[in-house]
């Protein structure tokens, strides 16, 4: 797809920011969110997540948020998304029936990735610059967990299960696994050079995780906790989702295109 382009910093990097990261957001939010009619997409340079109505491709409302906004997600139930601010180092949350923010939590520095559990009681946030994880209370909206990972950390996303949450860690190139009944980190897979986003498949059997400088997506097997393939993608991924059904992965590149990859396919 055509993309238009933008340099953005992020962790002492350069990297482009293209359209087709957009795309592939609404994707995942609209896969987690289920019945929900509208997908929301943050605009780093506007300070605001655009509202989207699915239905007719057309954005709604655009609601203000944090400082350049990057981490997004959808609560199990549609009915709150939570915005991680990466130069405000807070989340705003945002109630999806008026479309306003009802609050802002204090993060570590520099946040990014975020991900909320399967039951919607928990929240998960990278630090990218405190090499962190924080572990939020929805119940309270208070910290209730502060995870040491790798270096960098910048994609997160938990097992249908809710025991595990898997971070990627841009800076040395691995995936922490950490165990929610302990909150301690179990597990440290390696993989390509500047990981980025991650996703779990629906059966969680399946982690792909997408490297940024090494144009990869590293495969991983949960049971294992390895990587059992690694396929070679285009320039610049950076975004992955994979479908509700699990039989497809969603992968954006600096190619101005979107690839997609069946997961019944042999060389996955």
């Amino acid at each position: 797809m055509k993309s238009m382009k933008c340099d953005k910093k992020r962790g002492g990097q350069t990297f482009k920011k293209a359209l087709g990261i957009t795309a592939l957001a609404l994707l995942m939010l609209v896969s987690i969110a289920g019945a929900s009619p509208f997908a929301y997409i943050t605009n780093g340079d506007s300070n605001n997540v655009s509202v989207i109505d699915v239905s007719t491709n057309k954005v709604i409302t655009s609601v203000s948020v944090g400082s350049n906004p990057m981490g997004v997600a959808v609560s199990p139930d549609g009915t709150k998304v939570y915005v991680g601010n990466a130069n405000s180092n807070n989340i705003s949350v945002i109630n999806t029936a008026t479309n306003t923010v009802i609050a802002a939590l204090p993060a570590g520095s520099n946040p990014m990735g975020i991900a909320v559990s399967p039951d919607g009681k928990n929240v998960y946030l990278a630090n990218h610059l405190s090499n962190t994880v924080s572990f939020f209370d929805t119940s309270t909206n208070n910290v209730k967990s502060t995870v040491p990972v790798g270096k960098k950390p910048t994609g997160v996303a938990v097992g249908p299960d809710g025991k595990k949450v898997y971070v990627t860690n841009e800076g040395d190139g691995t995936v922490s696994i950490i165990d929610t009944a302990t909150n301690a980190v179990t597990a440290t897979i390696p993989v390509g050079s500047g990981p980025q986003e991650i996703a779990v498949t629906p059966d969680g059997k399946k982690v792909y995780v997408v490297n940024y400088d090494s144009g990869s997506v590293s495969v991983i097997d949960t049971a294992a906790n390895k990587v059992t393939n690694t396929v070679n993608v285009g320039r610049a991924p950076r975004g992955v989702a994979v479908n509700p059904n699990g039989t497809k992965v969603y992968v954006t590149t600096n190619d101005e295109y979107l690839l997609l990859f069946s997961l019944l396919e042999k060389k996955l």
